[in-house]
């Protein structure tokens, strides 16, 4: 059983580590020309001047963080904790948006390198959020830690 959980854990703690990676990557640098639109609508409609760019870059180092910490095994469960506290919070963010109706700018790049920006619902994003906190939530159940003597 041990062994399973232990696979498992490394399954899922590569997984969470790729995709933490991956959206710290287009937080706090998208390909250019392409930019992130989410933490200036979070700063427009909250009214919050610091939700960009300090709050961008602070969630962006949590995730590259939480990311780090999960690769080692050692301290995956507080990778996955920290990991699970930043993409809530990102993830009530992104309900209060979808609640209240507001679009999301994405912007997309097409051949030739041309970048169109197109207004969106956020509930992609909030199915994304929600997939991460249930793996993140796994890792933190199934994560075997320190060996007992005996076992």
């Amino acid at each position: 059983m041990r062994e399973a959980r232990t696979l498992g854990s490394w399954v899922l703690g590569l997984f969470l580590a790729v995709m933490l990676f991956w959206v710290a990557l287009e937080t706090l640098a998208p390909q250019p020309p392409a930019r992130n639109h989410l933490f200036e609508v979070f700063r427009a409609t909250s009214g919050i001047a610091y939700f960009e760019p300090l709050g961008r870059f602070a969630v962006g180092a949590l995730e590259v963080l939480a990311g780090l910490l999960i690769l080692a095994p050692f301290t995956r469960r507080a990778g996955a904790i920290l990991g699970f506290i930043v993409m809530l919070f990102l993830a009530a963010l992104v309900v209060q948006l979808v609640i209240q109706g507001i679009s999301v700018p994405v912007d997309t790049i097409g051949e030739g390198g041309g970048v169109s920006t197109v207004e969106t619902d956020p509930s992609g994003l909030l199915y994304l959020l929600l997939g991460l906190l249930a793996a993140l939530i796994a890792v933190i159940v199934i994560h075997p830690g320190r060996a007992r003597p005996g076992q």
